[in-house]
């Protein structure tokens, strides 16, 4: 009688563990794709599409990397009785008449589109933890104010100060894409 409350605490601990390596729980119990086999046992490849440069193709931790080049092109123009494709958002059809007023054609604002894609996704109140600011992501943000008092929200303002920006350091939107593509910044 005295062994019997150890031994049963034992054999109780055993199962225990016996029932967790040999038998865990069943597929049906939680939602893994792979344990419960089928098509999603065997997913699809998966994929990303880099725009700009890109290291040569390799192999690494049994996955194969290849290199698939995808020429970016300029906005598609509309038939020629409707005139030039419209930008995307109200940012983006403010930026365009100032581009064109620069006298930088459409290549130049696919360059200008790309760049501020990946700065902010055109969004004035954008921002990061280094202080950028807005659609450009001036560092810091207050620096738009040379282009109007209402910098922190106002579209205008803050592309009408980057494109000085981009003019003044890299002379095009192309030169600045190409600079913010080889080095993570512009």
């Amino acid at each position: 009688m005295q062994y019997s409350l150890p031994i049963f605490a034992f054999t109780a601990a055993l199962a225990f563990v016996v029932v967790i390596v040999f038998a865990p729980q069943t597929p049906a119990a939680y939602a893994d794709p792979i344990a419960v086999g089928g098509a999603a046992a065997h997913p699809a490849p998966q994929s990303i599409t880099v725009i700009g440069p890109a290291s040569a193709p390799g192999a690494r931790d049994n996955y194969t990397v290849t290199r698939k080049i995808i020429p970016v092109a300029p906005p598609v123009a509309a038939k020629a009785k409707l005139g030039p494709a419209v930008p995307a958002s109200e940012a983006q059809q403010i930026a365009y008449g100032m581009v064109q007023a620069r006298g930088w054609g459409d290549d130049e604002f696919s360059c200008l589109v790309a760049l501020w894609n990946k700065e902010s996704h055109w969004t004035t109140t954008a921002g990061n933890a280094s202080g950028a600011y807005g659609i450009p992501q001036a560092l810091p943000g207050s620096k738009m104010a040379s282009a109007g008092p209402n910098w922190q929200t106002d579209a205008a303002t803050q592309i009408t100060w980057g494109l000085g920006y981009i003019s003044g350091r890299y002379q095009t939107p192309c030169n600045a894409w190409g600079h913010s593509q080889s080095t993570g910044w512009y």
